[in-house]
């Protein structure tokens, strides 16, 4: 059976009609698929944008918080904080844009989590700074982690960029096969459907092409490092456009990325060599720390004004070299400094001088005189031309001491000369409360007179010098007549004040070289070394009669007389060595003085027998 020529002609054009339908339809779905693929290529562009301005951000922040702790300059860390700011919002873009890929996806979360690090690292030395301890601050920055984990960093960015740039070449080079594809299709048609999509494939071909050429040799140019390259010819749609616009904006960005990124590594060479000049300064800096830790350590140990003078001499010349000078101690009773160190060619004499002959002590702070006739010269200072430097040593307020040195100081020696007069200082405060110490052990708390504990140590090391030297040692005990009167009549208060004025002036009538001590009570003892009991009688004689003389009042009442009873004894050798047989005969003589009326000095005689 023949098909007629209209049926032939009927499914010549049915083919054709189907041809054309399934021609238009592949080229409608490869239209589709290139805008797709382009879309993709544009949020590529996007994600690389992304990454690009948060690792410039951290990179501006880094250069912020080095700026600040190098300069103290305040405008560092408000740039510190912005820049911060910009770069967390950009990895908050990145972190939306990755959302369709799990891979990247998962090194976004893994650089978001080496970022927050980072952030915090360079965050600790800033608030350091601004606390305002930036020594500690260019310590931290000086130690290493930052850069351990800007590495790691911009190692992350880079491996996430080299995918997200590989995923882009992809996506383009798809779109180039998918339009080719569309291309191929557009040619495909025949004679029966050329003249019926020929003006349709070449419009198709010329809208798409053209542009996809443009936009390929721009993005090829970019890759290749040529940031100036833009898209100015015009598209001919409005999709292509918005890509080309889209890529002009790109290339912008990238471009400010480049020059901020071109000046944060001058910076950043900038703040490298202050590093290293700073890490010099640092490094003998923690020499002399440790070499003031040790003098610290030595000068804490002292246990004399000797040995705290032969640390000082030791030391200081070390921590300052080419300072000669000399350290002056406060002597509360003489009220005047007192020269206990010197070292190096110091130009002074060393007299000691008033408090009010040193203007650092008046002023309560440093003071110096770099050249003649630049400030007001110190009295206690020899030379009125030299230049020197006095540095008050101060505790609570209160004058310990002056260090004094020859010269004038640079800006390190400032550094060192704080740290040194706080450790010389509490050094010598800290050997004051130990003398405080020891005379609250030994003395009563009532008389100020040596207590019973001390009066029998000194009483053996008399004995025994005595017992060594051949020479003479006396024992007096002594106590203060009808003592039980003026507690009974006028009160204890007015006890002790009978008690402290027979102490004074047992005190003070008595040699520097006896010891008196307040043995219990109303009772006193004496050591008098190196004196003969006849002697000693009328040393007891003149204080016998002070004491007689002694008018006291309390509370506007008169207590009456006052006299004191003594009995006298002499060590002699074949008696024990603690002196306890010397004390027990100078009470045998004081019990007979009071038996034979008081008021008066009794020798104890040793009975022949």
């Amino acid at each position: 059976m023949f098909l007629s020529l209209t049926s032939r002609i009927a499914a010549v054009g049915a083919l054709v009609v189907i041809a054309l339908l399934a021609l238009v339809a592949s080229l409608v779905d490869a239209s589709r698929q290139s805008r797709e693929s382009f879309r993709w290529v544009t949020h590529s562009a996007q994600v690389i944008e992304a990454m690009e301005e948060t690792m410039a951000g951290l990179r501006d922040a880094e250069s912020g918080q080095r700026g600040y702790v190098l300069t103290q300059n305040p405008g560092y860390a408000q740039s510190f904080d912005r820049r911060v700011a910009d770069s967390l919002q950009s990895f908050s873009e990145l972190v939306e844009l990755t959302r369709d890929n799990p891979a990247q996806k998962a090194r976004v979360q893994s650089f978001g989590s080496l970022l927050s690090e980072r952030v915090e690292l360079m965050r600790q030395p800033l608030e350091l700074a601004r606390q305002g301890r930036f020594d500690e601050a260019e310590a931290a920055i000086v130690g290493g982690r930052g850069l351990d984990s800007m590495g790691q960093v911009l190692l992350a960015s880079q491996e996430f960029l080299g995918e997200e740039r590989r995923l882009q070449m992809d996506r383009i080079e798809a779109a180039e096969r998918r339009l080719e594809w569309g291309k191929r299709l557009a040619l495909i048609g025949g004679p029966l459907i050329a003249l019926f999509s020929l003006s349709v494939s070449v419009m198709v071909i010329r809208g798409i092409r053209r542009p996809v050429r443009v936009i390929t040799r721009a993005m090829t140019s970019l890759g290749s490092g040529d940031l100036d390259q833009r898209i100015t010819d015009r598209m001919g749609s409005r999709e292509f456009n918005r890509l080309a616009q889209g890529y002009n904006q790109m290339a912008d960005r990238l471009a400010t990325a480049s020059d901020d990124q071109r000046r944060s590594e001058r910076e950043l060479k900038q703040v490298h060599h202050e590093l290293l000049s700073s890490s010099q300064v640092l490094r003998q800096r923690g020499e002399v720390i440790e070499l003031l830790g040790g003098m610290a350590h030595r000068m804490q140990a002292a246990r004399t004004e000797a040995e705290l003078a032969q640390v000082i001499h030791a030391f200081v010349p070390r921590v300052l070299p080419g300072l000669p000078g000399v350290l002056y101690a406060y002597n509360n009773s003489r009220n005047l400094l007192v020269p206990i160190s010197t070292w190096g060619d110091h130009e002074g004499d060393g007299d000691a001088f008033g408090p009010d002959q040193c203007w650092a002590l008046r002023r309560g702070q440093s003071h110096f005189v770099s050249e003649p006739g630049t400030d007001i010269v110190c009295d206690h200072v020899g030379d009125k031309d030299h230049a020197y430097h006095c540095e008050p040593l101060l505790a609570s307020g209160e004058v310990i001491g002056v260090l004094h040195l020859d010269g004038v100081l640079d800006v390190e020696s400032g550094f060192r000369i704080k740290v040194l007069v706080e450790n010389i200082a509490s050094a010598m405060v800290n050997q004051q409360l130990q003398r405080d110490l020891k005379e609250q052990t030994i003395r009563d708390p009532l008389t100020g007179l040596f207590n019973r504990r001390y009066m029998e140590e000194a009483l053996a090391l008399e004995v025994a010098r005595s017992a060594r030297s051949g020479s003479p040692l006396c024992v007096v005990m002594c106590d203060v007549d009808h003592f039980k009167r003026f507690n009974d009549e006028f009160g204890h208060d007015a006890g002790d004040l009978v008690l402290q004025a027979v102490a004074a002036e047992l005190g003070h009538r008595f040699r520097d070289g006896d010891i008196v001590c307040r043995y219990g009570g109303e009772e006193f003892t004496v050591i008098a070394p190196g004196t003969t009991p006849e002697a000693l009688l009328q040393r007891i004689e003149t204080v016998r009669q002070a004491i007689a003389g002694i008018s006291l009042r309390h509370r506007n009442q008169a207590l009456g007389s006052t006299s004191m009873s003594f009995g006298v004894a002499s060590w002699r050798p074949g008696m024990d060595r603690e002196g306890r047989a010397a004390l027990q005969a100078a009470d045998a003589a004081l019990y007979r003085a009071k038996k034979e009326g008081r008021n008066r000095a009794i020798l104890h005689v040793e009975e022949a027998a």
